[in-house]
């Protein structure tokens, strides 16, 4: 059963929220360091293991650095994630740069940071070449194993998925680059997202080492390190179990030294790229129940919107929410928890049996730590909120401010359009 402790009470928000209006998020930092740790440890055995952070899950600088502290590396997709990681200081084969369907000055630029360069097609082989001067001495290719996997309802079965190479293409790749000057060599994969079968992710780390074995003796190419992608999901639903880190980092332990160790492979690196399980449960909205409507069903209305928070609106998934001050109430009540949004589909919880809910009741929505407020958007004039960070000293800091009417208009021209 997910433990739903809160590293605060109902004073302590309100106390905040006098400083910081909500809605707001609040990450806290203990925990997340505490997680970190216990991920490095789960694979301690591993010399050269590694996680690369996914930038895009929390996309602010404080979560990085404190990341950062801990040993991460940043897994990037984008121009803006590769400089928000120079920023705090992540460069060189810190960052693992593996986007798709990717702009030359992204590739420029990823190569000038030193980065590792996670190549996404084979085609891409000569745009890098064309537009960047040549590849680096290290490369890496993204691989799709197509019907031999299945996927999960996130991230889309394998075959039907718009990344990576196939198998075939996968050994037409690795010579090519080795001929134009690529001396070091990784693979990578990405097939689940939100997974908490930890067999998933054994499978995945046989799959890859399996290539690897057979890259060795048909091409004579061995790997550097295997990137068994992320995907470790959250335990969203209380009924839900989060992974065993320890289980799994022991699972491909055995694997390793069945497999890789026997080929004369060893050492080989293994690195990941979780976002969502090492912030997530970690980061919290928080909200004020401002109505209620009574009519065909029973509705509160909250401060937040699906602006704030589109997960629920966009996948369906299920977050949990307390009312604080009221944890240990009978949860006798029935209704949907809505926004303010013009769409039938701005809700973070559908017939949901919670607490009798006053208004000015402060709501706290669970498991926003990762996909959170990096979704967030400005539909019908909606305006980002602050980002929060509970110090693991009880202190708190705005890590994010949030957005004003002026930075909503900051980028339109109303010249000639006034009367």
């Amino acid at each position: 059963m997910k433990n739903l402790q809160l590293p605060f009470d109902e004073a302590k928000i309100r106390k905040i929220a006098a400083d910081y209006p909500t809605p707001f998020y609040l990450y806290d930092e203990r925990a997340i360091r505490q997680n970190a740790r216990r991920l490095l440890r789960a694979f301690g055995w591993n010399q050269g293991f590694r996680e690369f952070f996914a930038v895009k899950a929390t996309p602010n600088p404080h979560i990085l650095k404190i990341l950062r502290e801990e040993g991460f590396g940043a897994d990037c997709s984008s121009l803006a994630e590769l400089v928000l990681s120079e920023r705090v200081g992540i460069t060189g084969d810190g960052i693992m740069f593996t986007s798709n369907d990717t702009p030359a000055k992204e590739y420029l630029r990823a190569k000038e940071l030193g980065a590792i360069i996670n190549l996404d097609d084979i085609t891409h082989i000569d745009y890098l070449d064309k537009h960047c001067g040549g590849v680096p001495e290290l490369l890496c290719f993204r691989y799709n194993p197509g019907p031999q996997r299945t996927g999960n309802v996130i991230i889309g079965n394998p075959a039907e998925a718009k990344y990576g190479l196939t198998r075939e293409q996968l050994f037409q790749a690795y010579p090519l680059v080795r001929e134009r000057g690529v001396r070091r060599f990784g693979l990578h994969t990405m097939v689940a997202s939100n997974e908490l079968d930890r067999g998933y992710f054994v499978e995945t780390a046989r799959m890859l080492f399996q290539l690897a074995l057979e890259l060795k003796d048909r091409l004579d190419i061995r790997l550097e390190f295997v990137n068994l992608g992320g995907g470790i999901g959250i335990p969203y639903r209380p009924e839900q179990t989060a992974v065993d880190l320890e289980a799994l980092g022991r699972e491909i332990h055995e694997l390793y030294n069945a497999m890789i160790v026997p080929a004369g492979l060893d050492p080989l690196a293994i690195y990941m790229e979780n976002g969502r399980m090492v912030t997530g449960p970690y980061g919290y909205l928080i909200t004020t129940a401002i109505h209620q409507k009574n009519i065909y069903r029973y509705y509160i209305g909250v401060d937040a919107c699906m602006a704030n928070l589109m997960r629920p609106g966009m996948y369906g998934a299920y977050h949990h929410i307390t009312v604080l001050g009221k944890e240990n109430a009978p949860a006798d009540h029935v209704c949907d928890v809505v926004g303010s949004l013009c769409e039938n589909n701005d809700k973070f919880a559908i017939q949901r049996s919670l607490p009798k809910i006053d208004m000015g009741d402060l709501l706290v929505i669970h498991d926003a730590g990762a996909h959170g407020y990096a979704m967030g958007f400005q539909y019908n004039g909606k305006l980002r909120s602050a980002e929060l960070l509970l110090k693991e000293d009880g202190g708190i800091q705005q890590i994010r401010r949030a957005e004003t009417m002026d930075d909503y208009f900051a980028t339109l021209d109303f010249t000639g359009v006034n009367r």
